[in-house]
């Protein structure tokens, strides 16, 4: 495995995009220590489907009621 320096992918950057994108594994590290991996971008294809929740979620009828000890805390009363 070869390390590339810092100061050599900044140089040659666009080379190893390239060569990333081809397929080449390029680590890019500091002081000959490994500290990333340049990889290809992979953009997924699917797309969502709304809707897949739908039945599944339940809410509480009171959802919307804070209950008064709660807004007592928020207002400074209920300590």
């Amino acid at each position: 495995m070869k390390v590339t320096s810092i100061h050599e992918a900044k140089t040659h950057l666009s080379k190893l995009v390239q060569r990333a994108v081809d397929g080449e594994e390029i680590i890019i590290g500091k002081a000959g220590k490994a500290m990333v991996k340049l990889i290809p971008y992979d953009v997924c294809e699917e797309h969502r489907q709304p809707g897949q929740w739908r039945g599944k979620v339940k809410m509480a009828k009171d959802f919307d009621q804070l209950p008064e000890d709660i807004v007592g805390s928020f207002s400074g009363q209920g300590q």
